[in-house]
């Protein structure tokens, strides 16, 4: 079958075959892959800046945002059946047996760091024809949602971060909206970046009853201000906004959702985040070298006005329902904006022109089949 190989050894990367997947257990489903989405860790892996081959092979397929339909199930598979569709999780567990969170299914905080990702880390991924994978790592798509579902994985980001928020803004003891309007209404939120992250978090915060504003360059070809508005957001556009007339502006800022990968940005705003706010950092920067940060001030703000700063990565299976159930809104609500953030589809034969940064645009997809 085909399927997108990185050969890290050797430095390339190109359309290969590789031996189809059969089921061997049971408790698997075998996958046709649909979609999948081409994301910043792809083109960073093609650059070689990280990715491992599973053991004993000297290359790592590609992939990890993706939608597929159900080819066959294994005897012990229950509420699956061919013909559904289906977007798998990414990240397994580690083998550890004192890891409490790998061992409560939840690897997304996975303690030991020896987890394995599908597409990124020790593991296959899914830019190849067919996938076999174990049943309980499978998330059921209704068809409804068949032209934007690869969406869904990039969402989990949001949902993730948007969970941990209100645990821990639950040490703020009040709400400040009324029993029948969505907990965000009242508060204020920042969105850094423009891209498919960001503007999955910026839906998510909108839906959540956010005062949500979208700080981000401005993509060649992409009119974000149309479309931010389109869903309930506010634009501003950084190339003519600074950091302090952007806080200006929106006043206490009560969120800042980060999606740029920009230590600078996103410790530069961080000066302006709001008494009692909270900082959702989702994004990875490379290894640069040291940068200058106004380490006083973050620090004074952070103790003198109850802030915390979160970090989140990948995602459970319930984050995984959640993005599922929350794109179905948003398709509803805001279908023109929803479907505007997949800007081009190429086939597999064509997979270098995606991967090599020059697509322009907001999200490209890669169509298996």
């Amino acid at each position: 079958m085909k399927a997108v190989g990185v050969f890290p050894a050797e430095r390339r990367y190109e359309v290969i075959d590789h031996p189809e997947p059969g089921i061997a257990d049971a408790h698997q489903v075998k996958l046709r892959m649909l979609e999948v989405g081409i994301c910043g860790t792809d083109k960073e892996i093609v650059s070689f800046q990280y990715g491992n081959p599973p053991e004993g092979s000297h290359y790592l397929i590609l992939g990890h945002e993706a939608l597929a339909q159900v080819l066959e199930v294994g005897s012990q598979v229950t509420g699956i059946q061919p013909g559904d569709l289906a977007v798998p999780t990414v990240r397994r567990p580690c083998s550890v047996a004192t890891c409490a969170a790998c061992r409560g299914g939840r690897q997304d905080f996975c303690f030991t760091g020896g987890f394995t990702e599908r597409g990124i880390n020790a593991r296959h991924g899914f830019m190849a024809e067919y996938v076999v994978d174990d049943g309980a790592n499978i998330n059921l798509v209704p068809a409804a949602l068949r032209d934007v579902a690869v969406l869904v994985e990039p969402l989990t980001i949001a949902e993730k971060g948007m969970t941990q928020l209100w645990q821990i803004q639950q040490r703020l003891p009040w709400t400040q909206n009324a029993p029948d309007q969505p907990r965000g209404t009242g508060l204020r939120a920042v969105v850094l970046g423009g891209g498919p992250v960001g503007l999955l978090g910026a839906m998510k915060l909108v839906l959540e009853g956010f005062d949500t504003y979208i700080y981000s360059l401005s993509p060649p070809g992409s009119d974000l201000a149309r479309m931010s508005a389109a869903f309930g957001a506010t634009f501003v556009p950084a190339e003519t906004t600074s950091i302090a007339a952007l806080a200006e502006t929106v006043g206490n800022i009560d969120v800042v959702y980060e999606a740029t990968g920009s230590s600078s940005l996103s410790f530069e705003v961080m000066k302006y985040l709001g008494t009692n706010g909270a900082f959702l950092l989702t994004g990875v920067p490379a290894l640069k070298g040291p940068k200058p940060v106004d380490a006083d001030l973050i620090m004074r703000n952070l103790v003198l006005k109850n802030q915390v700063v979160i970090g989140t990565v990948n995602a459970s299976k319930q984050s995984f329902a959640d993005a599922i159930a929350d794109l179905a809104q948003f398709h509803q609500r805001w279908p023109n904006a929803v479907g505007s953030l997949i800007t081009s589809r190429f086939p597999i034969d064509n997979v270098k022109e995606p991967l090599s940064g020059h697509a322009g645009g907001i999200k490209s997809i890669l169509t298996i089949a």
